[in-house]
C-alpha cells in the first residue's frame, strides 16, 4: 500500500499561514542574495590587478597584499563578530556590515593608489566578516523542514556563485564600460545600500540574548559534534581555499606568463572559471553524500595541479585553464561536502558561530598562501613559485584523502559498536 506523505492543508489554507510562508521565502532569497552579493564583490577587483600593476607600477607582492588585507581583515571580524549575530540578532549585525561594505565599494572606486587599495580592501573584509556568518546563519534559520539540505546547499552555492558572478560582471565591464574601475565598484555599493533597506523590512530569525560584548573577545567556538568533521575534512578545505587564493591574486599574471599576448579579459577569465567550475559542481553534487563528495574534490586537486604543471612546461594556457576548472571542481565538492559534515548536527545557538569557524580556517587557508606566493614571487619568479604552489596543494589533497579514510574507517566502527 503506497503511503501518502502528509502535506499539512490546514496550515497551507490559512491565510496568516500563508502570508508567515511568503515573509519566509522572501527572506531566505534575501539572505542569500547577501551571501552571493558579498562574494563578487570579493571577487570584483581580480581581473583589475593587472590594470593596477601596468597603471601604478605595482609588483606581484603589492597585489597579493592588497588581495590579503581583505582575506586576514575578514578572518579578524570573523573572530570577534562571528557569533554577534546570534546575540543581538541577525538584522542590526547585516544591516550595519551591509551599509559599512557600501562604503568601502566606493572607497574601492575612487582609490588612487595602493595604499588607497589596501585601506579599501580592509573596510571591506570587516564588513564582509560581520555580514557573511549573519547571512548564512539567517539562512540556517530559515529551514525549511521539507527541503532539509536546502540550507547548507544554499551556503555551499551562494558564495561561489557569487564569486563567478561578481569576477564576470568585473572582466565584462573592464572590456566594455566607461570608467570600469569606477563602474565596477558603484553597481555593487548601490545594491548593497539596497539590502540594507531591504533587511529592515524582514522578521528577526534569531533569539537576541546577553553576551554581545563578551562575544567581541577572538575566539573560535566549535560546538563538540561538529569538530569530528571540521578535523576530518579540514586538509581540503586548506587544499581547495588555497587554490582559489592563488588563481583570484595571480592567476592573471599566471595567465600572462603562459601566454604573453594574451588579453586582460583573458586573464579575468580565469578566476570566472574556477568558480563557475565550483558553483556547477556544488549543484551536481546536492544530493550526494557529504563524505564521498569532499572526496571526490580532493581526489580532483591532483589532475588539476599536473595540469597546471603541463601548462607552464609548454601545453599553454588550455592546460592552464583546464587546471582551474578542475580547481573550480575540487572546491565545490569540497565546501560542498566540509559544510554539510560541520552543520549535520548543531544547535540554533551555535549556527553563526560554526559558521565563523569554517569561514575563518577557509580564508586563512586563502589569504596566507597567497601572500607567500607574492613573497616567493618577488625572489624566485612566478613560474617556479606556481609550480611549488601546484606540488604543494597536491601533497595536502592526499593528506586529506588519508583524512577522510581515518574518520570514515572511525564511524564505521562507532556504528557497530553502537549495534545490538
Amino acid at each position: 500500500m503506497p503511503t501518502v506523505t502528509p502535506r499539512a492543508p490546514a496550515q497551507s489554507s490559512h491565510p496568516g499561514a500563508r502570508t508567515q510562508h511568503t515573509h519566509r521565502a522572501a527572506s531566505f532569497v534575501l539572505a542569500a542574495s547577501i551571501l552571493a552579493a558579498l562574494l563578487a564583490a570579493s571577487s570584483a577587483p581580480t581581473p583589475l590587478y593587472p590594470h593596477y600593476q601596468d597603471t601604478w607600477n605595482l609588483s606581484a607582492l603589492t597585489i597579493t597584499v592588497v588581495f590579503s588585507a581583505y582575506s586576514l581583515t575578514l578572518l579578524l571580524a570573523l573572530l570577534t563578530t562571528g557569533a554577534l549575530s546570534d546575540h543581538l540578532g541577525r538584522r542590526p549585525v547585516l544591516v550595519g556590515a551591509l551599509l559599512l561594505e557600501a562604503a568601502a565599494m566606493l572607497m574601492l572606486a575612487t582609490a588612487d593608489g595602493a595604499e588607497a587599495l589596501i585601506t579599501a580592501r580592509i573596510l571591506q573584509g570587516a564588513a564582509t566578516g560581520a555580514a557573511t556568518s549573519a547571512a548564512g546563519a539567517a539562512l540556517l534559520d530559515l529551514h525549511d523542514p521539507l527541503r532539509p539540505d536546502r540550507s547548507a546547499l544554499t551556503n555551499s552555492i551562494a558564495p561561489v556563485a557569487g564569486m563567478a558572478a561578481g569576477v564576470l560582471a568585473s572582466t565584462l565591464l573592464l572590456r566594455f564600460a566607461p570608467a570600469p574601475t569606477v563602474t565596477v565598484y558603484v553597481l555593487p555599493s548601490i545594491l548593497f545600500a539596497a539590502q540594507a533597506i531591504a533587511v529592515t523590512f524582514t522578521a528577526e530569525t534569531a533569539r537576541p540574548h546577553t553576551g554581545a560584548l563578551r562575544s567581541l573577545r577572538p575566539h573560535l567556538a566549535v560546538p563538540p559534534s561538529a569538530r569530528s568533521a571540521l578535523l576530518a575534512v579540514g586538509a581540503a578545505v586548506v587544499a581547495v581555499w588555497a587554490l582559489g587564493g592563488f588563481y583570484s591574486s595571480l592567476g592573471p599574471a599566471l595567465v600572462r606568463l603562459v601566454a604573453s599576448d594574451a588579453s586582460q579579459t583573458a586573464g579575468g577569465l580565469i578566476f570566472f572559471v574556477l568558480t563557475a567550475a565550483a558553483t556547477l559542481t556544488v549543484w551536481t553534487l546536492r544530493s550526494t553524500a557529504p563524505r564521498p563528495a569532499a572526496t571526490g574534490g580532493s581526489l580532483a586537486v591532483i589532475p588539476s595541479a599536473a595540469l597546471s604543471l603541463l601548462g607552464l612546461h609548454g601545453a599553454g594556457l588550455p592546460a592552464v585553464y583546464g587546471g582551474a576548472a578542475l580547481a573550480g571542481v575540487a572546491f565545490g565538492a569540497v565546501s560542498q561536502g566540509a559544510l554539510r559534515m560541520t552543520l549535520a548536527s548543531i544547535g540554533e545557538q551555535d549556527r553563526a558561530a560554526t559558521l565563523a569557524a569554517y569561514y575563518v580556517l577557509s580564508y586563512l587557508s586563502m589569504s596566507l598562501p597567497a601572500i607567500a606566493a607574492g613573497a616567493a614571487t618577488q625572489h624566485y619568479g612566478l613560474r617556479t613559485t606556481a609550480l611549488a604552489y601546484a606540488i604543494a596543494a597536491a601533497l595536502l589533497a592526499v593528506t586529506a584523502l588519508a583524512a577522510l579514510a581515518m574518520s570514515r574507517r572511525g564511524a564505521a566502527h562507532s556504528a557497530h559498536d553502537d549495534l545490538p
